[in-house]
């Protein structure tokens, strides 16, 4: 079986085409009312009781962007918090030297915006065609601080940028730069696993040079490396991304 019969979509169990693999789905539109999402068992929606989605899709807003367009700048208000439904996002900062770290990339499911910041202290950008819903900052904390329950659950489920932080911290803590990009490419196979269920092919929208960003290495350091787990048959390079051929050696690297 070869990398396009072996994708799964998550639109179903039907295989996917890795042209396709990252196009938004109809099934998880923005669009879709919120009591019929598939999305909901892996986003933070699945904490709401039934009764209370009528409510919360009233209060959300579909919206769709194009690649390499912003959700939200660093800096601007932060006045909505958004639950990623198709696509990829990158998150960046800009640091006070002014150069660019990229902090971490969003999948279908994960929630932005739950920092209690008045200014947003990132910026998200959508890496391919995005969907998300969209809530109003001051609607949404009203919604949540009349159901504490659901409030903590929410919170429990949607802690996506404290565990951010916390990857960010475990990847550049890595002494060299294969362990670095070991580190990462296991990260990223695992929270893809919870969205299509493949073990194997790893979606890689993002331009190398994000993923120097992200790594905190230069953009040569990136392909030079690649090249060598490329020639040391630990993974093989697919359109859109890699394919990991021996994942026991790259998670003994990521451990490291």
């Amino acid at each position: 079986m070869d990398e396009r019969s072996e994708l799964v979509s998550i639109c179903g169990a039907e295989p996917l085409s890795l042209e396709t693999a990252l196009a938004p789905c109809p099934q998880f539109s923005a669009a879709t009312k919120c009591e019929t999402c598939r999305l909901r068992a892996l986003s933070f929606c699945g904490a709401i009781d039934p009764g209370e989605l009528d409510v919360l899709d009233a209060l959300s807003t579909p919206m769709a962007f194009k690649g390499r367009s912003m959700l939200f700048e660093q800096g601007a208000d932060a006045d909505a918090v958004y639950n990623i439904t198709a696509g990829v996002a990158m998150l960046s900062k800009v640091l006070p030297d002014l150069r660019r770290q990229v902090i971490g990339f969003a999948l279908p499911g994960d929630f932005l915006g739950l920092a209690l910041n008045q200014k947003n202290v990132f910026s998200v950008e959508a890496v391919t065609p995005l969907e998300a819903c969209r809530f109003q900052r001051e609607a949404f904390s009203d919604f949540l601080d009349a159901r504490p329950p659901t409030m903590r659950r929410l919170y429990s489920k949607a802690s996506y940028e404290l565990t951010l932080a916390q990857d960010q911290i475990v990847v550049l803590g890595r002494n060299s730069a294969e362990e670095r990009l070991a580190s990462f490419l296991i990260g990223f196979r695992n929270r893809w696993m919870r969205v299509n269920g493949n073990r194997l092919y790893v979606a890689l929208p993002m331009r190398r040079q994000d993923m120097a960003d992200f790594l905190g290495l230069r953009l040569e350091t990136v392909s030079r490396v690649m090249s060598r787990l490329v020639r040391q048959k630990l993974i093989a390079i697919v359109p859109d991304g890699v394919r990991l051929l021996d994942v026991a050696r790259l998670e003994e690297l990521a451990a490291h």
